[in-house]
Formats: structure tokens, sequence, C-alpha cells
């Protein structure tokens, strides 16, 4: 195997042998054929979409696809080999579709190769020696490791988009324009010999993508649950039996909210569910009592000490321990071989079913609360507030510290960045990276909490708005706010987000705790001369250099 989509590549290069996340060979080469496969299908989608022919399953299906890819969500091979089949499928639809857009406007239909003519092997092993055969070191040697990393930096802004799209389809929320992104985007990695300013301008063209999925994402969350609203959420637990929700789906904590209402059970949110406590629409099942515990990477302790049933409903999935292994269970594309998968139908009788055999808390532990909810609309109808302490220099600056965790040395940067910011600034917080620092006391500055909790990684569309307000009140663009970005990223979602940002010209962002292995020092020269990205260093010194 070959991979480098995530930050803790080993030795800052690639997992060879097994992934830092769990992933095996098998596993890692055939989401690289799965990748194969879907480019096949985008690139009959995206010239039948050019003649005004679209097939919403084909665009649904290549979303799905590429969100499976994404790290930490499916690790099953069985599973993984089912989607590939389904490409072919998918693939011979498009097609299909292609073909008849072309008679009906008069045309010739290419005739393509590469991907497109892509036939899946019969058996799994052949399937295998597919995978092996268009991995990323197959590009690197025809193109160099400059092209193949620039394709690898779209790929991912892609991923972490699907992820994004998929969630707002769930809810009902989708667009034609969007999907046929997706398509172009993926046929455009198809091509032979791309040049690096194609490649950057692709993906910046890949963080405006995402701009719009997550403006998708939020009108589709606030659609279903409404505005989230500054809320103090617990964070210990309370008598009793007991599910946990990790993972970032909503749609899927309110069918297990509905499904638990009035059984004895208590459901707590981990991870990026922390946000859902400030939703209207969710807060008020009484039974969603809390939060446990903190980021992914630490789930195989937290997982292992609760007393209940768990539920992963997203990207985020490590390695159960067979100490809890019957009592965790996986739903949409999250998937590990052995682990129980909930069906499209969301029926969750047999989590609440070992919730209810599971001991429980015996006790409440002592009461603790941070607070959540203070996405676009909540902080702009303080707005007014916000702009006048800085106008009398109450606030002087903000800092947007926020985005993935891991397990990677290095990470305690941001709990001593968020410590060491002075009283008179605000940090905006987002994506599991907060609990570095969200459980300290930060105080306020005339009742604005110093530190806000904007919410799960998509709700960096939250933070944008914020900004894009400000800079607007103040007549200047983003750039010249007083306003920092110090980020840390761990997966696509978070490559999607940072191609965002460029896309909207952010520049001087401080990128930790290490920068994309597929990024080659090449690519990182254009990318620090054109936006000023670069790593985190010494705390102390960052901020020194911030404040100036």
């Amino acid at each position: 195997m070959f991979c480098y989509q995530c930050e803790q590549a080993k030795g800052g290069v690639a997992c060879t042998e097994i992934g830092t996340c769990g992933k095996d060979d098998q596993t890692a080469v055939l989401q690289d054929l799965l990748v194969w496969a879907v480019k096949g299908v985008s690139m009959y989608a995206h010239r039948a979409r050019e003649l005004g022919r679209r097939d919403r399953a084909v665009d649904v299906f290549v979303v799905e696809a590429l969100f499976a890819t994404v790290t930490n969500v499916d690790f099953d091979p069985e599973r993984l080999e089912g989607h590939l089949r389904e490409a072919a499928g998918m693939r011979d639809r498009a097609r299909h579709l292609y073909h008849e857009a072309c008679a009906e406007a008069g045309r010739q239909p290419e005739e393509l190769g590469g991907p497109a003519a892509w036939a899946p092997a019969t058996s799994h092993e052949g399937l295998l020696e597919q995978g092996r055969a268009v991995g990323i070191e197959s590009r690197q040697l025809v193109l160099g490791a400059d092209v193949a990393g620039l394709q690898e930096l779209i790929l991912y802004g892609l991923k972490g988009a699907a992820a994004y799209a998929d969630h707002a389809q769930l809810l009902g929320h989708e667009a034609p324009a969007i999907y046929a992104t997706f398509h172009e985007g993926l046929d455009f990695l198809t091509k032979e010999q791309p040049d690096t300013d194609s490649l950057l301008g692709w993906a910046l063209k890949a963080g405006e993508l995402n701009l719009r999925v997550m403006e998708l994402l939020d009108k589709a969350n606030t659609g279903a649950y409404g505005n989230p609203e500054p809320t103090e959420v617990r964070v210990t637990p309370v008598a009793g039996k007991a599910i946990c929700v990790s993972g970032h789906d909503l749609k899927d904590l309110e069918e297990l909210l509905k499904q638990t209402e009035g059984k004895g059970i208590d459901v707590y949110t981990h991870s990026e569910m922390l946000p859902a406590h400030g939703y209207p629409e969710l807060k008020k099942y009484k039974h969603l009592v809390g939060n446990y515990g903190g980021a992914w990477q630490d789930q195989r302790r937290e997982f292992d000490q609760f007393p209940g049933a768990v539920l992963m409903t997203t990207n985020c999935l490590q390695r159960p321990k067979e100490t809890y292994q019957g009592r965790i269970f996986t739903t949409g594309l999250v998937a590990w071989p052995g682990v129980t998968h909930i069906g499209r139908d969301r029926n969750f009788a047999p989590v609440i079913e070992a919730a209810l055999e599971a001991p429980g808390f015996e006790a409440d532990g002592p009461e603790h609360t941070i607070m959540v909810g203070f996405g676009h609309a909540a902080v702009m109808s303080v707005a007014d507030k916000v702009i006048d302490a800085v106008k009398q220099g109450k606030i002087r600056r903000f800092f947007l510290v926020g985005g993935c965790d891991g397990a990677k040395p290095g990470r305690n940067y941001y709990t001593e960045f968020a410590q060491k910011v002075p009283d008179d600034c605000v940090i905006l917080t987002l994506a599991c990276g907060k609990y570095r620092f969200n459980k300290l006391q930060f105080g306020a500055i005339d009742g604005i909490p110093r530190l806000l909790d904007v919410g799960q990684c998509n709700d960096a569309y939250s933070a944008i708005q914020i900004a894009q307000a400000l800079a607007g009140a103040f007549d200047c663009g983003v750039n010249d706010l007083p306003l920092s970005f110090v980020l840390s990223w761990y997966e696509q979602k978070a490559v999607a987000i940072l191609l965002t940002l460029l896309y909207l010209g952010v520049t001087n962002i401080r990128l930790g705790p290490s920068l994309p292995a597929f990024v080659t020092p090449a690519v990182l020269d254009v990318l620090v001369e054109k936006f000023g990205i670069q790593p985190v260093g010494i705390p102390e010194a960052d901020l020194q250099a911030i404040l100036g």
C-alpha cells in the first residue's frame, strides 16, 4: 500500500504496510481502485451533463463512493468490493446516458479509455491486482511527484466536499450544479499531461465547490433543526442506560433520539457530534443528556470504558477493541469487518437492545458543563456588541484555532497556543481540534465569551460568514481584519476547508502540526509565495509574530 492522504502519514512520507488509522493493504488498494472506477463513471457523466443530461442515481453514487474512501470511514473489504461492482454498473448507466445525449444532439460520442474502460476483475485477488496498478505510486512514476501530489490535493478536496454533500443529501438538500462539478473535477484528474497552473487552478475550484457544499449543508442542518443557540452541555455522566453517538450526521442522531424516546436510555454525543446540542430541534429531546469523551483518536480507551452501546455515523472510526466490539455499531458508509452495520432504514433496534443489556452509568458524575452553539446566526445577533468592543479596543484580535485533532505528537501546540492568547482576544473554534482546550476557562469580554464554539468542521462556513460580516462592517477585506487562522488538519475534510480558504483569498494561514506529505517542496513553495501558508512553530513565537 501507499497512502499519504492524512496528516499521520508515517515518517511524514506515507503509510506502506498498515495505516496509522488502522487501514490495511487490501483496504487501501480497494479504495484506490474505487477512486479509479469513480473517475470512469464521471468521465461519462460529465460529458452527458455538458449535453444537458444527468442521472441522480449516478450523481449520488459518485459522492457516496468518494466519501467511503475518506480516512476512518470504510475499512471493510467486502463492502468496498460491493461498491466496486456497483461502480461498473453506474459507469455503464452513465455511458448509456451519454450516448443517448449524443444521439439527441446529433453528435458522435467519444471513445473513452482509461478509467472509463475499466471492467472489474471477477475475483477478489484480481481486484487487488487492478488496484495496485492504478495507485499513487504508478502516477508518480509517470507524472512525477509534484504532479501526482497536486492531483491528490484536488482529489482530497473533492473527497472532503463529498462527505459534506452526502450529509446534505440525506437531509434532502442537493444541487445538480454541485454534482456536475464533482464529475468535472474527477474527469479533469484523468488528463494525461496536466500542467501545474491548471492543477493549482483546479485545487482552488475544489475549494469553491466545498464552499458551495458547506453552504448547502448549513441550509440543510438549520432548515431541519433550527439555528444553533448558545447552549450549556453537560460533559459528565448521568446515572442510567446509555448510548454514545459519534461522527457527524445529525439525521442519524435525530432518528436514534426518536427511537429511544421513552425507553429509559440516555443519549450522549461524542467528538464531532458535540455541536448537535445547540440545535433547537435536537436539544428538545430531554434524553440527549450530554457529551461523552473527547476527539476521535481517544475512542478506543473511551468506548472501552463507556458502559453502553456506541453508534458510529460517519468517519472517525478506529479498530474496535474486542471488549466492546459487540456493542459498537456502524451506519451509513462507515464499516469495519465483524461490526454490526445498521442499514439505510435506520432501524436502531440492535443498538437499543445492546444499550439495555449493558450496565449503564451507576451514578451521576460531578456536574460540569461547556458552551456550544455559536454559529453565524448566534454571533451575528450580537454583531453590534462585538463591533463596538473592537472599536473601543476591548477586543484586540480574533483567532480561529480549530480543525481536526489526531494522535500524532505536536498537537499540544494548540492547547498551549489557546492558553497563551491574551485576555483581550477572542478564540473562535470548530471541529474536534477544540477538544484540546474547550474544557478550559477563558472568561468573557463585556459578556462576550472569549471562546466561541462555532460547531463541526463543516461549520467553517459559519466562521467564514462571521469573518465576511466583520469585513463588511469595517469596510475592509478579510485579510485586513484583526483575525488570524491557526489550523490543525488530519483528513480530507480539512483539506477541502483549507482549499476553500485559499479560494477566498485568505492568506498567512498557520497549519499544523505537520504539512501534508502529498504537497512536495516545489508545490509548497508556490503555496507559500501565493498564500503565505506556513507551518505552526512555537506558540509564544507565533503569537508574537501575529500580534507584532
